[in-house]
């Protein structure tokens, strides 16, 4: 794409796919100079870019080409050319990339420069990957829908200007206006990589331009665009009205711009008019019925105003430019209003059925005036049924009659004119308002500014609203012209003609007048040689608007029509543009369009044929395909994927193993090979099978990872020969942040036998305290129990494992299933994981800045949300506050965390939300879909962290619990809790922040058994499956009502002021008091204390939407439940033994499939609700406060790593980063530093190997890698003053060459007692033995041999380099492990005093003060010398790609062949079975055999097809929103759901013996997983039971029995899933062999 404005150059974009699968994206902007290599990983498809030059920034395309193939093309499996990338997305199995291979330049040349490029050939890039993650046929099936979303015609960019917004628009090309942005959620993957321009913002609609004149001259140039708003997309019979976004369906904004071309260097003047075009703007729809003629339409019985008045309140704001015009004309020239003229283009005769939307449209506009919440708004609805007018009338006489009607709104509302100024020199002399911005080069002055808006419909905003608008916009286009100087009057009318420049029509000047135009500006000028005087004003002007008076043989006689014609073309392909995307077909009834061609006559019977076909056309597009079509345009808008595609995450994990992580040791191999091993790292070699050495019993592996991270999954490749029995059966898991802290998080886990190349996950948890498992795994059995009880509503004993943003070390230990039989074979590997954006927190931008901001509300803030451990433990609220108050810390006062331990100074209480029943009358709580942001007491931000992510709780919430248990059940827990009673105990738990464990330690130590208040355990099956179907639903609604009013607040205020929350839960002891409370829900129960009661005197009297009786807050249901009341009413029947009915609310909208929610307004009292309604608002509290709880967990362990990194000087760190010259002046030290060469040892890249001692007033060690610019600049690490050695093992980024090391030394300087000798060793492998030696460093003979740092340092400059010690080795090494020892001198080997002794390297002036060894943050001061030092630099230059990776060769090749295609000793076959069993719905199977079965071998498990949701809650807030979401982990990651298979068998006389469990990986629905047992097995019954967290797996929505009500996924039935086998030698069997049935 040629940019007139940023380059020279076209937009190239290159989608290069290798043999090995893997795919990049060679990049090379217009805007820019260089070129970008994005790689996508195979495995997850998440986009990598790391802006390092020479390995993903190249100066050429054809540099970047050969890079990648290594010079030869040969290497690509497939080129894919393309001028522009429209999206991409990550969706489970595949990678979705979304490119234009062919443009068209629709608006070649914008004034003020840019292009307009519309999409004429698209290309979806369908990219598989190998990530193993399970996914139903139904979501399988919309990312096949997804690629065949019609693009090609419909979309169109602008490269280097704002095109969202009216031209000129006022904001750069990185801030479009979200509503016009069809592309948003698929280019967000760019934006999170740093790369936001290289995904084109794109519109959709129309874009197109023509130029003008006479005489064969060009005059000017008319562009139409039409942006379709995305705020209510979809298909004609399900977009139609309001939605719940407040937008209209087929929404269009139309703009039309006319200019006058001039040379380069004059000024363009231009002018714009906006008009719009939707359908009628109340909730309305139509049914449509094949066996009409026409669809049945309807308006809402429920409130079908709801949002009128925020939709025109969007439209006000976005034409409001009554301020605009005041600098331009002075204060008399400033409008009181904003006009918004509707035209109604309806049917409003007597009988037709659009006459009730002409009738709700009056009303509608009637019921916004009275409401007087638009005071600076005018709003006028003008009927005129045109399709009764062309009946009547014709079409003429229809035409005349729309243009008296607009004469007046058209002249009121007017129109924008301006001139591009090409130098910004020039803008002084400018009279009006100016914009500019670096999107291009000069500046434009607005003089006048169009003021309000029109507004065409009809009833699809189709064919009607075309023909209308255009006739409407001719009259705008002909005063447009008029006042650019280019006058469409025809001389056969006017009588006369003159030529100007351009050769036009304009009108005679008077005798004695001539024109000319400027040379520098090229505007035109009139001369008077009567008086000799200049004007910029033709003498004898037009009348303005003179042809809105005209009949149309008078306007067709004046005018030439020539442009009339070029416009009439653009307003044709604009209608078929807009009919194809809303109806599937071209527009109708556009003859009318052709009226002034001379020829129009003759199509009319053309025309009417055309018209019966396309209506066909529209009846089966709607009928059949249209649902179709409304799934891609939400996928392809981000909406609704927990429906569409419930399963993917919102951001896919990273391959952490690669491109640089390695193997700490060498792993052996039986055959020669001289990668070590690296190539189990690769992707490239996915066919790889090592073979491990004979009879290795343990196979350990040591994986040292590429970032810090939290490991979440390590990916297996089944890898063997035609034995399948050589991979390893079992495998354990540690993690740690250095080799020497790693802790246990897996062990024993199963790995089936499978075909090669098959890939499996195995979910990693963090490491769980032994205590903690020990106390859960009693204490969540009934006395008596044999089996853990399946947590169906949620995971009531759920394990907290440790998390870690700062792993960097996984080792993987593996198990034969036969120790000693046969040599092991691995295959590839890969550990995912998540980052935290470290690259971000050093420079402050994206994700990164946005944990910055994390860390200073941590620091500002206590947690606000947890009751006063001084007061009533069930007490929500004061009636005077209107929050719950502080948890009273008693350990410290200090607010602030302790940086070096990574622990708070106060207990961490856990996030949540706030709750209804704590707040005062007039107060807004939660304001769940009101007011998308959940408040917290004193936050600024949706969460409260801690820098912890343990949680701990204080010392006495325990016993807070305890009093809450008693207090409900009694002094003696003698009173046995009901459901309700059970949850909301749960809820205080969460609320004093006590973990599953704490809470089952302390109910173990009073002798309360834990199941007794379990609530999975206090409902009967029907009772429980009837609740979790509605909570589910209610999950879904609650996330489709929270993404519509992200979106509704697109171009509005967001003033919300509703009392009542989602849930609106009553506390503990919470009753109503009576007073004017006429429902009195929540009255006293016996036994329980009424603690906190709402006085009636204070409290918020409310009006139930249902039973119309006055309702207090407490005996309110959360605004939740009026999603439910249309929900299926065999839900409601026959729970706890009441029936329901459930009418009918037609019009009233509730399916999650569209984004037409229900409206929430009003409240519903607790009466008026079915029992189930309220249990499901208490389960979904439930499962938000554990969804935050995790949450707050993961932000806690965020913090803690960015403690570890920055420290304690975290503070001072915060309060520096404001200095804009910081980076600036850190790449120049590091320029100097390196001299030409590479920092290779920089964190996060580089890390330690081993943990380093540190003093407790130290900044942490990490800090000693991180970038110059991070940290306090007054912050330094140091060892504790006992320590006289430390040794610093740093391994590299990547192999390198490294040719030294620097130290920068400590503010403090060294003294001569404290100045360390150095010692510095490398290696690739761990082993010292091993290593080379590269020097032995006196620091303090180079410090007194050199006159430069004798002495102390005197300040200098902001760019003066810092003190430091290079210590250069003689050869350049290749290595990946540094190891550098520094030593002070032994007590007794030298004479110091300490008090005399001067510091060398002092930043104090005087060399002579007394040594003060400073606390490196501001501590105590001390003087006993210790180890210190500000950073270590490793420099040199890294090997930009490794040795290629080798195989065997030779002899060896053709052993490792031979040894692969060994057969097995035996093979498995089928067990027949007699009969089978299967009990708990699905999830035990009993299998009977025959006396004469062999000894039972194994059995096989084909992977089970239900899918773990995204969704499994309604959100708590808009944290959940893409663009403001700080959320790192996602819940399935904090709390892996793990499945086991429980094996038992008859064994006489025992009964059932359990042979064992085993841990399921996670692999593609159907993969055939073989298990072997731990020996042979002869039974006449085997029973095998699913085990594990059940109840997070759910099935495909488009395979849900909705006929059942039991929630547990059928796709986990073991029906059909499972068989058995043994294993016999074929030879053996002989003949028989053929006729078994292998399995």
């Amino acid at each position: 794409m040629e940019s007139p404005v940023r380059g020279l150059r076209d937009t190239s974009v290159i989608v290069l796919t290798l043999d090995t699968g893997e795919v990049y994206i060679i990049a090379s902007l217009s805007s820019r100079t260089d070129t970008q290599v994005i790689y996508i990983d195979p495995t997850t498809g998440a986009l990598c870019y790391n802006g390092k030059l020479g390995v993903d920034v190249f100066k050429y395309e054809t540099e970047a080409l050969n890079y990648i193939t290594n010079g030869s093309q040969w290497l690509c499996k497939s080129i894919t050319y393309a001028r522009a990338i429209l999206g991409y997305a990550a969706l489970g199995n595949f990678g979705l990339l979304l490119v234009a291979t062919k443009l068209t330049s629709s608006i070649p040349n914008l004034p003020g420069g840019g292009s307009v490029y519309t999409v004429t050939e698209s290309q979806w890039i369908k990219i598989s990957l190998q990530n193993p993650l399970p996914q139903g046929k139904g979501e399988l099936k919309n990312v096949q829908e997804l690629t065949e979303l019609d693009v090609d015609g419909k979309h169109y960019f602008c490269e280097t200007r704002d095109i969202t917004r009216p031209f000129p628009s006022r904001m750069p090309l990185q801030k479009p206006d979200d509503e016009f942005v069809w592309n948003g959620w698929f280019s967000m993957p760019f934006k999170d990589i740093g790369l936001p321009q290289h995904c084109v913002t794109l519109l959709q609609g129309f874009a197109e331009c023509r130029s003008f004149g006479s005489l064969g001259q060009l005059e000017g140039y008319v562009a139409l665009t039409a942006r379709r708003s995305r705020l209510h997309p979809g298909t004609r019979y399900l977009a139609r009205g309001l939605n719940s976004c407040f937008s209209t369906g087929n929404e269009v904004e139309c703009e039309q711009l006319v200019w006058v071309p001039k040379r380069a260097g004059q000024s363009v003047p231009f002018n714009t008019y906006v008009w719009r075009r939707g359908t009628i703007p109340i909730w309305w729809g139509a049914e449509l019925k094949i066996t009409a003629a026409e669809a049945e339409i309807y308006v809402s019985d429920r409130d079908p105003y709801k949002g009128s008045s925020q939709y025109y309140q969007r439209l006000s704001k976005r034409y409001d430019a009554r301020n605009l015009d005041v600098g331009v004309g002075g204060s008399q020239n400033r409008k009181a209003l904003v006009p918004i003229v509707c035209i109604n283009l309806l049917r409003n005769g007597e009988g037709k059925s659009e006459s009730i939307l002409v009738q709700h449209f009056e009303e509608s506009l009637d019921y916004i005036k009275s409401t007087r919440k638009l005071p600076y708004t005018r709003m006028h609805l003008i009927n005129y049924d045109w399709h009764a007018n062309i009946k009547l009338k014709g079409e003429q006489q229809t035409i005349e009659g729309l243009w008296k009607l607009l004469k007046g709104p058209t002249v009121t509302i007017g129109i924008c004119e301006g001139d591009y100024l090409p130098s910004r020199q020039r803008v002084k002399d400018c009279r009006g308002e100016i914009i500019y911005n670096d999107d291009y080069e000069g500046a434009f002055c607005l003089r006048s500014h169009q003021n309000g808006v029109i507004r065409f419909n009809c009833a699809d905003s189709l064919d009607r609203t075309n023909a209308a608008s255009y006739f409407g916009s001719l009259q705008v286009f002909v005063e447009q012209c008029r006042r650019l100087g280019i006058s469409l009057d025809s001389d056969l009318a006017l009588g006369y003609q003159s030529m100007n420049n351009y050769g036009g029509y304009t009108a005679p000047l008077p005798p004695g007048w001539e024109k000319r135009s400027d040379a520098v500006t090229g505007k035109t000028y009139f001369i008077d040689h009567n008086t000799k005087t200049t004007t910029w004003m033709h003498p004898c002007p037009d009348k303005p608007w003179k042809r809105f008076d005209m009949t149309f043989e008078e306007f067709k006689r004046s005018t030439i029509l020539s442009p009339v014609s070029q416009l009439a073309d653009l307003f044709l392909l604009a209608g078929d543009i807009h009919a194809t995307l809303y109806t599937g077909s071209k527009a109708m009834h556009s003859q009318i369009l052709s009226i002034f061609n001379e020829d129009a006559g003759k199509f009319k019977q053309f025309s009417a044929a055309q018209n019966v076909k396309i209506t066909l056309q529209r009846r089966y597009k709607n009928a059949i395909v249209d649902s179709s079509r409304q799934k891609q345009l939400e996928m392809f808008l981000g909406m609704r994927l927990f429906k569409h595609l419930p399963s993917i995450p919102i951001q896919p994990l990273n391959v952490l193993s690669r491109p640089s992580g390695f193997f700490l040791k060498p792993v052996a191999n039986m055959f020669s090979n001289s990668d070590s091993g690296a190539s189990l790292l690769s992707f490239k070699r996915k066919d790889l099978v090592w073979v491990c050495p004979q009879a290795a019993d343990v196979v350990e592996l040591f994986i040292y990872l590429g970032e810090p991270c939290h490991a979440c999954q390590l990916l297996l490749t089944i890898s063997h020969g035609a034995d399948d029995t050589t991979y390893p059966a079992t495998v354990d898991v540690r993690t740690g942040r250095c080799l020497d802290g790693l802790k246990l998080v897996v062990e024993g886990a199963s790995i089936p036998q499978c075909e090669s190349g098959t890939n499996l996950i195995i979910p990693l948890t963090g490491p769980i305290s032994a205590e903690d498992m020990a106390v859960t795994g009693t204490g969540a059995r009934l006395h008596g129990q044999d089996t853990p009880t399946i947590s169906l509503l949620y995971d009531f004993e759920e394990l907290e494992g440790e998390l870690d943003f700062l792993t960097r070390v996984v080792a993987l230990t593996f198990y034969p299933a036969v120790s000693g039989r046969s040599p092991m074979t691995l295959g590839e590997m890969e550990i995912l994981g998540v980052s935290l954006p470290w690259k971000g927190v050093f420079t402050n931008e994206g994700h990164g800045k946005r944990l910055i901001e994390l860390a200073k509300n941590s620091q500002k803030e206590i947690n606000p949300i947890l009751s006063s451990s001084d007061s009533n433990p069930f007490l929500g609220t004061s009636t005077n506050e209107n929050v719950p108050p502080l948890v009273q810390q008693s350990a410290s006062a200090n607010l602030w965390v302790d940086l070096l331990t990574g622990e708070d100074t106060f207990s961490e209480p856990i996030l949540q939300p706030e709750r209804g029943n704590a707040v005062n009358e007039g107060s807004a709580v939660l304001d769940f879909l009101d007011q998308a942001v959940v408040e917290f007491r004193g936050a600024q931000d949706d969460h409260i962290h801690s820098s912890s992510q343990d949680l701990r709780p204080s010392d006495s919430s325990s016993q807070q619990y305890l009093t809450c248990l008693t207090s409900i059940a009694g002094p003696s827990v003698e009173r046995k809790l009901d459901f309700t009673e059970a949850m909301k105990l749960e809820i205080e738990r969460l609320r004093l922040n006590l973990s599953a464990a704490e809470r089952d330690r302390a109910l173990l130590s009073v002798g309360i058994d834990t199941a007794t208040l379990n609530p999975n355990l206090l409902l009967d099956d029907s009772q429980m499956g009837r609740l979790c179907r509605v909570a589910n639903n209610l999950a879904l609604l609650g996330q489709a009502s929270l993404e519509d009013k992200i979106t509704a607040a697109i171009g509005l205020d967001n003033n919300d002021d509703d009392v009542i929350d989602f849930w609106n839960i009553a506390g503990i002891g919470e009753s109503c008091s009576g007073g004017m409370c006429e429902v009195r829900a929540e009255t006293k129960t016996p036994g329980t204390s009424s603690m906190v009661s709402v006085a009636g005197g204070s409290q918020s009297v409310l009006l139930c939407s249902q039973c119309e009786k006055k309702v207090c807050k407490v005996c309110c249901a959360g605004r939740g439940a009026l999603l439910l009341p249309g929900y299926n009413s065999r839900e409601f029947s026959n729970y706890n033994g009441v029936s329901s009915q459930s009418g009918s609310n037609r019009g009233c909208q509730d399916d999650v499939s569209s984004n037409r929610s229900v409206a929430l307004d009003g409240v519903i009292c607790k009466q008026c609700c079915h029992d189930i309604v309220l249990d499901a608002l208490i389960l979904d509290y439930v499962r938000v406060l554990i969804s935050l709880r995790r949450s707050a967990r993961v932000d806690g362990a965020a913090l803690k790593a960015l403690n570890q990194v920055v420290g304690s000087s975290l503070r001072d760190y915060l309060s520096e980063r404001n200095q804009p010259s910081d980076c600036q002046r850190a790449v120049k030290v590091l320029r100097h530093f390196l001299n030409g060469e590479e920092s290779l040892a920089e964190f996060p890249y580089a890390c330690f190997l081993h943990s380093v001692e540190t003093a407790a007033d130290s900044a942490p060690f990490l800090s000693l890698l991180s970038p110059l610019n991070s940290g306090s600049q007054h912050s330094y690490w140091k060892a504790p003053s006992n320590t006289t050695s430390v040794e610093f093992v740093v391994v590299l980024g990547t192999l390198s060459d490294v040719s030294g090391v620097i130290l920068l030394v400590s503010p403090c300087g060294y003294s001569a007692a404290d100045v360390p000798t150095v010692q510095i060793y490398a290696s690739n492998k761990i082993h010292k033995e091993e290593r080379s030696c590269m020097g032995k460093w006196d620091v303090q003979s180079l410090i007194m041999s050199s006159s430069e740092f004798y002495g102390p340092e005197k300040l200098g400059t902001e760019d003066k380099v810092p003190r430091h010690v290079k210590f250069a080795f003689r050869n350049p090494i290749r290595c990946r492990i540094i190891w550098i020892t520094l030593r002070l001198q032994r007590p007794g080997s030298s004479s110091v005093n300490f008090e005399k002794d001067f510091n060398l390297l002092s930043l104090d002036e005087n060399p002579f003060a007394q040594v003060n060894r400073r606390a490196s943050f501001g501590g105590s001061v001390g003087s006993d010398p210790c180890l210190h030092a500000k950073r270590i630099l490793v420099v040199g230059s890294p090997v930009k790609k490794e040795t290629g990776l080798t195989s065997a060769q030779g002899p060896d090749q053709m052993n490792f062949k031979s040894w692969l295609e060994r057969a097995p000793q035996s093979n498995r076959f089928k067990v027949p079975i007699e009969t089978e069993r299967l009990m708990d719905n699905d999830l035990v199977l009993e299998q009977y055999l025959s006396p004469a079965s062999p000894l039972l071998a194994g059995f096989r498990l084909d992977a089970f097809t239900a899918i773990k949701p995204r969704v499994t809650h309604s959100p708590s807030s808009d944290i959940h929103s893409k663009e403001t979401s700080v959320k790192f982990l996602e819940d399935r990651h904090v709390s892996p759901a793990v499945l086991y298979i429980q094996v038992s068998y008859l064994q006489e006389p025992h009964g059932m013996v359990t042979i064992g469990e085993f841990r399921l990986p996670e692999a593609k629905a159907g993969t055939a997983m073989y298990f072997d047992f731990p020996r042979p097995i002869s039974t006449r019954r085997i029973s095998f039971k699913l085990l594990g967290d059940v109840a997070a797996f759910a099935d495909d929505p488009t395979e849900q029995d909705d006929s059942s009500f039991w929630p547990l996924a059928s796709g986990l039935s073991l029906s059909n899933r499972i068989k058995l086998y043994y294993c016999a030698d074929p030879y053996e069997l002989g003949k028989w062999a053929t006729s078994l049935s292998a399995i």
